[in-house]
Formats: C-alpha cells, sequence, structure tokens
C-alpha cells in the first residue's frame, strides 16, 4: 500500500509528512529543510537558522569573512565569551575555537566537533565563509532562549 506524501505550513514553516510502513504498523517521517528555518538569529557577517525536528533543535551557522564570535555576537547577549556546549559538523570553510587558557583550534570542513561549556571565542579563517550544523547548543547559541547562558 502506497501513500502520498502530506504537509502543513504553521509560522512560516513547511513540514512534510511521509507516511512510512514498519512491522507492518504506519508512521510519519517528518522531512524539514534549512531553507525555511523556524528561527534565524542574525548578527553582523552572519545568522544562525534554527530547525526543529522530531526532539531536536538543529542549527546552522553561517559565517562570513571577518566575522568573529567577541565582536559580532557577544555584545548582542552581552557577553565576551560564549560558554555554550557544542556538538556540530564544519560544512565548509574553517573556523577556530579560542578557550581561555590560550588553545587555538582550527575547525575545518568535514569535521565533527566538541566544544565544552568553557569561555571560548571563534572567528573565521580564510577567505571563505563558514558554515557548520549544531546539534547540541543551538537552542541556547546566540540569544537562543536561556541565553543567560553565555558568560558576562
Amino acid at each position: 500500500m502506497t501513500q502520498a506524501a502530506h504537509g502543513y505550513k504553521t509560522g512560516g514553516s513547511t513540514w512534510l509528512y511521509l507516511p512510512v510502513m514498519t512491522n507492518g504498523l504506519p508512521f510519519d517521517m517528518l522531512i524539514r529543510r534549512f531553507d525555511q528555518p523556524d528561527e534565524v538569529r542574525k548578527f553582523s557577517h552572519g545568522r544562525f537558522e534554527i530547525v526543529h525536528i522530531g526532539t531536536l533543535t538543529i542549527g546552522r551557522a553561517t559565517y562570513e569573512p571577518g566575522w568573529n564570535w567577541s565582536e559580532h555576537v557577544g555584545p548582542q547577549v552581552n557577553a565576551t565569551r560564549c560558554v555554550v556546549e557544542h556538538v556540530g559538523l564544519v560544512v565548509s570553510g574553517a573556523a577556530t575555537a579560542a578557550f581561555d587558557d590560550g588553545r587555538i583550534v582550527t575547525l575545518s570542513a568535514g569535521d565533527l566537533f566538541y566544544i565544552p561549556p568553557v569561555p571560548h571565542d571563534s572567528w573565521v579563517v580564510g577567505s571563505e565563509s563558514y558554515v557548520s550544523l549544531h546539534f547540541s547548543g543551538a537552542d541556547t547559541y546566540a540569544g537562543g532562549r536561556s541565553s543567560q547562558r553565555h558568560r558576562r
């Protein structure tokens, strides 16, 4: 038995449900895309797009060359360093994770990364825009709910 996909719009977002059969029981599979995010957090030289899917909040960071967290995001959240915990994947470009103890790590396309919830700065490296997906930390990053997690 084949059923057609159906969807609906809410708050500017399009949701696509695909009925699927598994073990003889039907369930709906949800497909979302970042071209229709639930929320966009904008700042100079960049943006952070949020998509809610299932029980997850996933973010897509897009930063232009010259972007720096402490200069372009920090003032919006009244902080000098980010302390949000991040788990993500770099899609393109390169950026740093710079820690207060002096360590600076470069994240490049294809890297999966974990940044602990300790004070850190970040900036784009080179002349290519940086794009990464965030699987953890997206809900609080750059002024999201509970943004008080940024260091003041």
